[in-house]
């Protein structure tokens, strides 16, 4: 045998090894997708679900009904905020329009601000969903954690605002 036919034969083996981790690769990615999709069709109905329990409480809540809620005293305000913002999530864009109107009707600022934290970034109503999908002990450590951050931002940027202003 000679060298010429062994170098050959090493480098068949070679090309071989690389495209059979190519195939092995290409299948690996294409397992995955199915896994991630059918993961999400899992949480579909889920998902779903929040989403109209959402638009429920949406649609029984008025502003008018959180005016009442706010008294003007500082921590109770800021409290009573943060806990309402926590039950009724959603997005930072209804929360300009919703802070808006709060300050219409002559709301305190921190109770303003503590709500749309908590608004955005805690959920009781999400919980289930996100404690099926999460893990309990996530899901209650990171909305315990969003509501207690909620209030600190809310008061260190209202304090924040009035040493600017």
């Amino acid at each position: 045998m000679t060298n010429r036919s062994i170098s050959t034969r090493v480098a068949d083996k070679e090309v071989s090894m690389t495209n059979r981790k190519h195939n092995d690769d290409k299948k690996n990615i294409v397992s995955a997708f199915f896994k991630a999709f059918k993961s999400f069709g899992t949480s579909l109905p889920i998902l779903l679900g929040v989403i109209l329990v959402l638009g429920l409480c949406r649609a029984f809540v008025s502003v008018q009904m959180l005016s009442a809620v706010f008294t003007g005293e500082l921590l109770r305000d800021t409290v009573i905020g943060a806990l309402i913002g926590s039950i009724f999530a959603g997005n930072a864009v209804n929360s300009y329009i919703i802070g808006g109107e709060l300050v219409r009707e002559n709301i305190s600022l921190i109770a303003i601000t503590s709500f749309l934290v908590a608004w955005v970034t805690v959920g009781i109503i999400q919980f289930p969903a996100e404690a099926t999908l999460l893990g309990r002990r996530f899901a209650c450590f990171r909305n315990i954690l969003g509501y207690i951050l909620a209030i600190l931002v809310s008061i260190a940027t209202v304090k924040t605002l009035g040493i600017i202003q």
